[in-house]
């Protein structure tokens, strides 16, 4: 064991993915964070895949040399993020990464994709409708003028990370259900010879009503991000009005933000 203000190397995990932490014993920072901060990085790097497994407590306790009241309040911690599950008669199993997205005007079907994150996607809602006022306005048409409208709720994992909804002109492309669940609708826009050039984005954050929650397996008043994004084509027509609403324990956006000269 090392001495006060040494880190300690210890090792954790499956046969087949060895973690090593450092635990610097003489930190301000308590150990348990420590760990769970690790832990965390490990499985947003991919050094821990979804199934994954820990062992449990008393194991990783011994193993890390840790006590394990220690050890279960960082697990207990990444637990309540979403990112681990406690499994009777098996032990700690990684669940999930949080999705962490840069803001650039890509489909988050595609982004997923790319990072592995095996999107699914079901179509709620899928129908023609007046255009309500702020979609109107968005999209530059007269008020009531038909927009077809899409509710669709993205998984990946096998678990719900994100609730779309998006408004187009009507008569843009053809939006094929059993297209919309196999891919992403940026993805059909670019097959259909729509070529998209900027958009205007709004991000925020609230709290899941009582549906919302339900949808997306949160707990009522569970803390969401929210998006409103409208994309142009080349010739600066808007073609898509999204609002979409993100689960804060399984997505992030980054920023990269530049100093003006």
């Amino acid at each position: 064991m090392a001495k006060t203000g040494d880190p300690a190397r210890a090792a954790a995990g499956t046969a087949t993915h060895p973690l090593h932490f450092a635990l610097d014993r003489g930190s301000p920072v308590p150990l348990y964070y420590q760990l769970a901060q690790q832990l965390e990085a490990a499985i947003s790097d991919g050094v821990l895949a979804p199934g994954d497994l820990l062992g449990n407590e008393v194991d990783l306790s011994v193993r890390l040399g840790l006590s394990r009241p220690t050890v279960r309040q960082a697990i207990q911690s990444l637990v309540d993020k979403g990112l681990l599950v406690r499994r009777r008669g098996v032990g700690t199993q990684v669940v999930h990464s949080q999705v962490r997205r840069s803001l650039e005007l890509t489909s988050l079907y595609d982004d997923l994709e790319a990072a592995g994150q095996a999107p699914t996607t079901e179509v709620v809602r899928h129908e023609t409708v007046p255009a309500p006022p702020g979609v109107a306005a968005a999209l530059g048409l007269a008020e009531g003028a038909e927009v077809i409208v899409l509710e669709r709720l993205r998984r990946t994992h096998g678990l719900p990370v994100a609730l779309l909804g998006n408004y187009l002109p009507s008569g843009l492309l053809d939006l094929d259900g059993d297209r919309l669940e196999a891919t992403g609708l940026y993805r059909m826009m670019r097959t259909a010879g729509i070529t998209l050039h900027s958009a205007r984005q709004t991000v925020g954050a609230r709290s899941a009503t009582a549906e919302e929650a339900s949808r997306l397996d949160e707990k009522e008043g569970a803390a969401l991000l929210t998006m409103q994004r409208t994309a142009y084509d080349d010739t600066g027509r808007a073609v898509e009005y999204g609002s979409h609403i993100y689960r804060a324990s399984r997505y992030s956006f980054d920023f990269q933000l530049l100093v003006r000269p």
